[in-house]
């Protein structure tokens, strides 16, 4: 797969540093062994005293500031008038939605397209999704993508090409001053390289959002073959668009946003770089059996925002997003929202959420919630759905204490039918994992964004939430939660006595057939699975997860 054919150039951010050891010692002695790896260390520290981001200029930008000068700015005038103040919500629940929307809004678009990515893959819908935006920039639309580098290794050198219109601008956030050894530059350069972009926003014509937990991928978009997400965004419009767009600009113009230029040089003429994107616009013409629709004409899309328009709900809304150098400041940010939004709660709580390790302070606010009565209730990944192995690892040493303190826990299944249901043919039997990131509060406050119930989205990760106030939008996503606990979609988890030991024993507990089924260990999980998940959390990396 590809969005450029190859032909590539690095440059590095850095100056070379050169490590004089003075005279060669007997290799046979081991010291030259000793004194290389001390180099390679004192490099590397070097870059780490070293921001590479703070070294670039960079042309300031903002979003349009007229959005109803196009046709999506103009479209939901009559609800902002009858609504003053509040935003229209729809929730886009399938995969197959979440691409349509996407595809359809590039190719709406009459003057810009803002997108923030972590993760923007150059599979099947990565590349079909960079080429709508390509095709938008050849109308004249104005394109900045902003993408977080550290996901960015095999596909960067693509980037950079797509960087090569005139009408498209990429930045890079944090980057990695050495492209070919980020391993060892992660390591001696950690507390910089630590901080990542998690935003996911997707902003057509500063008049239509959609944001929430989906990157850009296959297994977004329910066509991968191998492994799928259940996720949820929101399409959003009105003047919570402006806070996105707000937020979008703030990153973009901040010091840790570098050009894909300074980090790699695509030496390339324009003949070339016509030709490149000639080959891509044929290669996706060419894409057979793709399950949905591509090339949607501008017709297509306004007939479809006709049909969803009594779909929108009109409610109260804000974005709440972290400031780009979140490490460095003591602002509010969006975990110290959230926590105040738990602390005001009376009756419920429910979260769904794809990475959660509570920690100590997670689980005594369990507790405290537990002796006030609230109701809590939890769905996250199993061990056989989780992609991110350390992350179950820091989840499952909280497990006991969350149920002692009256969490309702459960953990998705690998076979999960309301998430099977929603995918293309492509994705055949592939495995379920869970994405999403939601909060619901009381039955009337709804949190959706990238925010995952972990030290890393708390304290390290940047993240962007809508906040809205909404019964109405918070029962559609009750009800969507509580199709995720349904015995065909998820397990039980439980603590119950085991008579053998006289201790607790967890228990996970599904059906099968109409007939409950009981598990005495992680299920759907191999030995080695089990004890991998075991030993990673022995290790003190939990701040770090």
């Amino acid at each position: 797969m590809y969005l450029f054919s190859k032909g590539k150039k690095l440059k590095t951010v850095l100056p070379e540093r050169r490590v004089h050891s003075g005279t060669c010692p007997d290799p046979d002695s081991g010291l030259i062994y000793r004194l290389l790896f001390l180099s390679v260390c004192l490099l590397f520290t070097a870059c780490a005293t070293t921001v590479p981001h703070q070294e670039h200029q960079r042309t300031p930008s903002m979003a349009l500031i007229d959005p109803e000068s196009t046709e999506l700015g103009r479209y939901f005038q009559t609800e902002m008038a009858a609504y003053p103040g509040d935003s229209g919500i729809m929730m886009i629940t399938t995969g197959e939605w979440g691409f349509r929307a996407r595809s359809g809004l590039a190719n709406q678009a009459e003057k810009t397209i803002d997108v923030q990515y972590y993760i923007w893959e150059v599979d099947t819908a990565g590349v079909i999704l960079a080429e709508r935006i390509m095709r938008a920039a050849d109308r004249g639309v104005r394109v900045r993508m902003l993408l977080d580098h550290v996901t960015t290794k095999e596909t960067d050198f693509k980037f950079a090409r797509m960087d090569k219109h005139p009408n498209i601008e990429i930045r890079v956030f944090n980057p990695f001053a050495k492209r070919s050894f980020r391993g060892l530059e992660f390591i001696f350069s950690l507390e910089r390289l630590n901080h990542r972009m998690h935003n996911k926003a997707f902003i057509v014509d500063n008049a239509i959002a959609i944001v929430g937990g989906r990157n850009i991928g296959d297994n977004y978009f329910g066509i991968d073959t191998a492994a799928n997400f259940r996720d949820l965004d929101l399409a959003v419009v009105g003047p919570v668009v402006q806070e996105v767009s707000g937020s979008f600009d703030q990153y973009w113009n901040s010091e840790f946003a570098v050009p894909v230029s300074a980090i790699i040089d695509e030496d390339s003429s324009q003949v070339s770089f016509r030709e490149r994107k000639e080959r891509l616009y044929r290669w996706v013409g060419e894409v057979e059996d793709f399950p949905y629709p591509i090339d949607t004409t501008n017709e297509v899309v306004m007939a479809k925002l006709d049909e969803l328009r009594e779909d929108f709900i009109w409610a109260p809304a804000r974005a709440l997003y972290d400031a780009p150098d979140k490490l460095e400041t003591k602002e509010e940010d969006v975990a110290d929202h959230l926590i105040l939004l738990g602390k005001d709660k009376d009756h419920e709580v429910l979260i769904e959420a794809a990475y959660v390790v509570p920690g100590p302070e997670g689980v005594e606010r369990t507790r405290l919630n537990h002796e006030r009565g609230i109701t809590q209730r939890l769905l996250t990944n199993s061990l056989a759905t989780n992609d991110v192995a350390a992350a179950h690892a820091g989840y499952a040493k909280y497990r006991r204490d969350l149920i002692r303190n009256g969490m309702e826990l459960y953990e998705l299944r690998p076979d999960a039918d309301s998430v099977q249901e929603n995918w293309s043919l492509l994705a055949g039997t592939s495995k379920a994992s869970l994405h999403t990131k939601a909060f619901v509060v009381d039955r009337e406050l709804v949190a959706i964004g990238s925010f995952n119930v972990d030290p890393r989205s708390i304290a390290l990760n940047t993240e962007i939430v809508i906040l809205v106030k909404s019964p109405e939008l918070a029962a559609q996503v009750r009800e969507y939660m509580d199709m995720g606990i349904r015995p065909a979609n998820s397990y039980r988890v439980i603590l119950e006595p085991d008579e053998s030991t006289g201790r607790e024993r967890l228990v996970w507990i599904t059906e099968e057939d109409g007939k409950e089924v009981r598990y005495y260990s992680d299920p759907e999980s191999g030995l080695w699975q089990r004890f991998s998940a075991w030993f990673i959390g022995l290790l003190p990396i939990e701040k770090h997860l």
